[in-house]
């Protein structure tokens, strides 16, 4: 690595910690030229996957445009930028697991729902209501009692299982 002080490529590693999510590694180094100290991290260089859009079109799958919609789902409700950011790495490590080049944009679409609804019920009708584009409001209705109903469901099972 080249020093960011120096610019000399001689270094050594002082500590080596992997993250909690254990996909990323820091590493504390120390310039053997100028004593200054720096981090690096080093991760697992992915292939790039791309979106196949509705109209046939692909583009590169975009973290910030993912980052954004959680954001805004989530806006005004008690949801740390943490989790949203979580969120966003938990859905794009099982897109790159489940596809390897290229993935449909309905998959993204029915990740983010599935982690909404895992995170926060609103958050998760807000952004169903924008997915399916809702025309009226029979159809908010409709999603919010079928909402009901799975958490009623999952009551049941826990019950059960206990």
């Amino acid at each position: 690595m080249r020093c960011i002080q120096c610019g000399s490529h001689e270094d050594k590693v002082i500590d080596s910690r992997s993250t909690k999510d254990g996909t990323t590694i820091r590493r504390r180094r120390k310039c053997l030229n100028c004593g200054s100290r720096f981090t690096t991290y080093e991760q697992i260089e992915r292939t790039e996957l791309r979106v196949i859009k509705n109209d046939g079109s692909r583009e590169a799958i975009n973290r910030e445009k993912l980052f954004r919609g959680l954001v805004k789902a989530c806006e005004k409700r008690k949801v740390s930028m943490e989790r949203i950011d979580r969120a966003v790495d938990e859905i794009l490590s099982e897109l790159h697991r489940d596809h390897h080049t290229e993935v449909p944009s309905g998959s993204i679409g029915a990740k983010v729902m599935d982690k909404l609804h895992e995170i926060d019920p609103v958050a998760y009708v807000r952004y169903v209501s924008v997915y399916r584009q809702f025309e009226d409001v029979g159809e908010f209705i409709r999603e919010i009692q079928a909402l009901e109903n799975r958490a009623r469901t999952d009551a049941m099972q826990r019950k059960l299982f206990k």
